[in-house]
């Protein structure tokens, strides 16, 4: 136990570098990895002040192009949207998630896209400030059971299909409030 609160609290590990330690595995990962560092010097010459570099990986899946991990200072990015919109990562997604950790340094709990987080994107960046991406999505998206209701089919993710199929929910409708019944599966 000693041993382990000794590292934790030590001199070395408090001052260890926060660096990212990934390895690019295509052309387009090290183009956003420098498009990153290119972001972090903007913002510490723009704000004279310096800022850790943060973890980064390619492990995100789904839907979402990239996360900001706030506590952890880690960046997370999706390897196959990076492929596909390789151009709106470096111009748009990474300085978004990049803005997300420099408002939690700066300013500490905030709003995940209020205004200290829409401010940094204006004055770092020049960028007008959007909460979600607008790519394509449709190799990413997963398996999606039809739904019914009086407007017609709706599809609803897996996880929402699991959680009904297990009877933890119901959804309803947005416009006719009827709950919605399962149809089949449409993938």
């Amino acid at each position: 136990m000693y041993h382990r609160l000794k590292t934790l609290f030590s001199p070395s590990a408090a001052t260890a570098p926060n660096q990212a330690c990934v390895t690019p595995q295509t052309a387009n990962q090290q183009r956003l990895l420098e498009q990153v560092e290119r972001c972090y010097q903007i913002a510490e010459q723009s704000l004279n002040q310096r800022f850790p570099r943060p973890e980064i990986n390619f492990k995100l899946r789904g839907k979402s192009a990239g996360t900001a991990h706030l506590q952890l200072n880690k960046l997370r990015f999706n390897p196959v949207l990076l492929e596909e919109n390789s151009d709106e990562f470096l111009r748009q997604v990474a300085p978004h998630e990049i803005c997300h950790l420099l408002a939690h340094q700066l300013y500490g709990r905030v709003k995940p896209h209020g205004r200290e987080w829409q401010a940094l994107m204006v004055k770092l960046f020049s960028l007008t400030p959007h909460t979600t991406h607008s790519l394509n999505v449709e190799s990413v998206a997963g398996k999606t059971f039809t739904y019914r209701c009086n407007c017609g089919p709706i599809p609803l993710t897996i996880r929402r299909h699991n959680k009904v199929q297990r009877e933890q929910t119901q959804y309803r409708c947005r416009k006719c409030r009827q709950t919605l019944s399962f149809i089949g599966d449409t993938d």
